[in-house]
This record gives structure tokens, sequence and C-alpha cells, in this order.
């Protein structure tokens, strides 16, 4: 008897006991919607009691039912700079600080360790290479060992030194597998699904040059994701920067110049490639495009909705541009839609990216607009797909310096101001940042602190208050949430590495390095123990 695999399947269903929690479909209404009045019934002990019974015998019934199933889908949910003070300031935009947004729902929850290797505070491009490919990367590379500095030329083709992603894992395996970002599509988040580079910016060829390196030698992202087999193979592809894929001599489909110097139309490449191959494919650049498209007839997608960036969520309806750029929960029900015709199953990895550029300005209305369309779009895909077959995983690759604070009301409008007086007889805001823009509208060069009593917080381009002056504010270091439903999400409980996640993403689909190690263990603590006993 193996008696050290009986003693970890004991541990395993005890940590299950203790993180488990019931997942309900519902989610927030905006708070011009919903009341946020103090319930009369939490002034009494009952109440809480009653409150802490039901988790409880949540947890009893969650803790007797272990979903043990492979999964035959995996959905990666990266809300980028999506820190927990993030999570908590967008429930008190939607509503009620003590509610929780779709994915605080799920039944399992751990917190994630976000370091480089060369920095306690990382970028989206190391942290990119940890939870998609389970390896540690530096600061700035994308898909590569720490061998490799970041800007080396040499090292960055150095294929010993190239990382593998879950996307090929999913691949190799069989399955599909897709992007969808509101970033470039060649951005440091997506670009971990399929590239492997020393230099994040290299998302075109002119970035190789500027940097003094060959754009030859050094294949640039844009081209990785067209001509390398990942990126390939990638059946879904959906998000911004048509800039990156055609050149500077030609114009997009918006009249805006391209950024390539080799005279090169990538998109026209992707598609002639696939027709090659006799695959139905379609390339498309705007929504009434995206919703043309016969997902059931399409066997590869690429869409490219701007020449940059996508437009935050919030801009969609304040701007007009609804009508023309897929929001990130419509894109990913398209991606979905037509990822679930895979027999063997697949991998997505769904981007909220402008949470993070939303914070680096400042501007905390955009942040937090954006973190509760990618809950909305986490609560689709749930609804889309089976808990039973299918693992979504939700979490941030770093945080941010914003913090929630000044004992604010329950029902206070958390973009205002905080409910007293700072010791210098000032007002202040209940959220702030350590860094950023945001530092101009909180001192003044004649008169040190400025009076914010009439400032206008109902401007969703308002750049919150900053300690330090930057032109950008830098990301936090600080633990990022995990939260895990499906198949063997119980697994995604505790403080561990970042680099842990794909692992037991790939453990969970039984595909990769991680295929059959379960088997694997246990033949080799019996083997040791029999050992022992002789």
């Amino acid at each position: 008897m193996c008696i050290r695999w009986f003693h970890l399947g004991l541990l395993a269903y005890f940590m299950c006991f203790a993180y488990a929690d019931e997942f309900h479909s519902r989610f927030l209404l905006p708070r011009s919607v919903k009341s946020t009045k103090t319930n009369s019934a939490e002034q009494t002990t009952e109440y809480w009691m009653t409150k802490a019974q039901s988790i409880l015998a949540d947890k009893l019934e969650e803790s007797s039912r272990l979903n043990t199933n492979r999964a035959k889908n995996i959905i990666l949910f990266l809300g980028d700079g999506m820190s927990v003070h993030t999570i908590t300031s967008t429930r008190a935009m939607l509503g009620d600080v003590s509610e929780k947004i779709s994915f605080q729902e799920f039944p399992y929850t751990g917190l994630s360790k976000t370091y480089a290797i060369d920095k306690g505070v990382p970028d989206s491009a190391s942290t990119a290479t940890a939870y998609l490919s389970g390896v540690k990367g530096n600061y700035g590379t994308i898909g590569v060992t720490a061998e490799v500095p970041k800007y080396d030329c040499e090292l960055s083709a150095d294929e010993s030194k190239h990382t593998e992603s879950i996307a090929k894992w999913a691949q190799d395996a069989g399955k599909w597998a897709g992007l969808v970002t509101t970033a470039t599509v060649t951005h440091a988040s997506p670009a971990g699904v399929y590239a492997h580079t020393s230099q994040r910016a290299w998302e075109n060829d002119a970035e190789i040059i500027n940097d003094g390196c060959s754009a030859d030698v050094n294949v640039d992202i844009a081209r990785q994701l067209v001509e390398w087999p990942v990126g390939k193979g990638l059946r879904v592809i959906m998000g911004g920067g048509r800039r990156n894929f055609i050149d500077a001599s030609d114009v997009d489909e918006e009249g805006i110049d391209g950024k390539r110097t080799d005279g090169r139309n990538l998109t026209a490449e992707w598609l002639t490639d696939k027709l090659k191959q006799g695959a139905s494919a379609e390339y498309v650049w705007n929504k009434e495009g995206l919703w043309n498209v016969d997902l059931n007839e399409t066997e590869y997608l690429l869409g490219l909705f701007s020449s940059k960036h996508c437009p935050y969520h919030g801009e969609l309806e304040r701007e007009g541009l609804s009508d023309s750029v897929p929001s990130l929960s419509e894109m990913t029900e398209a991606a979905i839609e037509l990822l679930s015709k895979s027999e063997q199953g697949y991998f997505l990895f769904v981007e909220g990216a402008k949470i993070d550029m939303g914070h680096h300005s400042n501007r905390a209305h955009l942040a937090l607009e954006e973190t509760a369309e990618f809950a909305r779009a986490v609560e689709l895909a749930r609804e889309l797909t089976n808990e039973e077959d299918t693992l979504i995983v939700v979490t941030a690759d770093h945080s941010h310096t914003m913090t929630m604070n000044g004992y604010p009301s329950r029902d206070a409008d958390v973009f205002g101001l905080a409910p007293v007086l700072a010791d210098d007889g000032l007002p202040y805001t209940i959220l702030s940042y350590a860094n950023g823009p945001g530092y101009s509208k909180t001192f003044s060069k004649k008169t040190g602190r400025r009076d914010l009593s009439d400032a206008d917080f109902t401007d969703p381009k308002y750049k919150y208050m900053a300690t330090v002056p930057l032109k950008s504010e830098t990301h936090g270091g600080d633990d990022v949430g995990v939260f895990a439903s499906g198949p063997y999400a119980h697994y995604f409980t505790g403080n561990y590495e970042q680099t842990n996640i794909p692992a037991l993403m790939a453990f969970a689909a039984n595909i990769g390095p991680f295929a059959n190690v379960a088997v694997t263990l246990q033949e080799e603590d019996c083997k040791s123990e029999d050992e022992n006993l002789l």
C-alpha cells in the first residue's frame, strides 16, 4: 500500500474543505440601479451566524464532490494589473463593497507570487512567461529563460533558450488554441502565448532595427504570430494592432499608417497561408465584420479591431465606438463559439489589457470600468461552458499602486472624497496612487497640496492623487488573486509561484510535461516505499 500517496490524498481533501465555496451566477449592477443601503439585518448577531452556517454547509458539500474530471477545455482569463485593491474598488463602484463580482464566486481561490528573476516588481512580459510556460524570466523578455537578458540580440534568437507555452502543449495534444485581448495582439501578455523575444517592444521589424539588432536574425513578434508554429496554428486571434502587420508605406482600413519597414502585409499573408491549406479563414477589422462571420463554418479567425490598442470599454459607449469595435465580452463569446467545434477541446487566453493602462495613467475610472467588463466576460464564459469539462482560471499578472482608503461609508461614491479632512485641512480622494501623473493634480510647486473640493470626479479621465511624480505609474509587487472553477480547480488554493498556474492547468487537461504526472508520482512513491520495506 502506498501510505504516502494516501496521506497526500487526505491533505488534498482537507485543503478543499478549507477553501471550497459554491459558485453562484450573479453579477452586481451599477450604483444607479442597485441600492447600497445597509441591510438592517446586518446589525444582528443572528445574521452573521446564519451566513457563516451557510458558508460552512457549502464547504462541506463541495468537499464531498471534488471535480477530478480531465479538463477538455481550459480558459485562462488575465486581468492585466488587476490587483486585489482593483477588484475591491470595482465592487464598490458597481454597488456594494460587501458583494462579489463574477469570478469571486468561483469555488477556489489562491494567491500568486509575481516577481521576475531580476525584479521584485515585474512587468507583463516576464509574468506572461511565468503563467503561460511555467518558467520565470527577466523583466521585459517573453518566452525565454532567465539566461536571456533584455535587449540581447544573440541570445534572443537562441532556440535552446526558448520556453514552451501551454498553448503549444494544447496544440500538441490535438486541441485548438486561441487568444483574445484588448491590447495589440502582439503586446506582452498575448505574445506569451506564442512568441520568444528578449525585448517585448519588438512588435514589428522597425523596433528591432531601432534597438540596433538585425530584423532577420531577431524575428519580430508579429512575424512570429504569422510564421512560427504556435502562432500560425492559433484558431482565434482577436484584439488590436493592425499597424504592426503592414508596412509604413501602406495604410489600414481606417487610413492609418503601418509601422513595418520590410514592405510586407502580414495580414494578407496570414489569410493566403490559410487558404493554401484549404482551410476556411476570415480576417475582420470591425464589429460588423465579426458579426457577419459564420463561426460554424470558420476554422481560423483573425480580428484586428484597431490600429493600436482597442478603446477603453467606457469609451465604446461615450465616444460612439460600440458599433465599430467589439467589447471584450463579445470577442470572448465569438472565440468560445468557434473553438467549441474542436472535438479534442481547446485552450483560450483572454486578456483584459486596459485595466493596466488605466492605472498607469492614474485614471481609476477607466481601470475599474475595464475590470467590470472583464468580470462580465468571465461570467459569459461561465454560462457558455460546462464546469464538468471546462477549467476556467482567472488571475492577474501583477498589481498596481492604487489603494482604497480614508474610511468611506458603505454607500460612498468610491470615486469621490474621503469623509474627513487630512491633517493639513484639505480633502483627499478615496482612491489614490503611490506614484504617477496624478501628482500634478495633487501638488502645486507654489501652494503645496492642492484643494480638491471642486475637482470633477465624474470625469472618467480624471487623474487621481499620486505621491511621487512619474509620467507613468508603476506596477506593484504584491501577490495577486487566482480564482478557479471546473476540473481540478481545488488544486489552485494556497500561495504559490506564478509558474504553478500553467502546470496545474496542464495537469488538469493531461497535456504537456504534466500529462500523467499523478500516475508517475504514485509509481515513484510506491517504488520508494517498497524499497524501504525491504
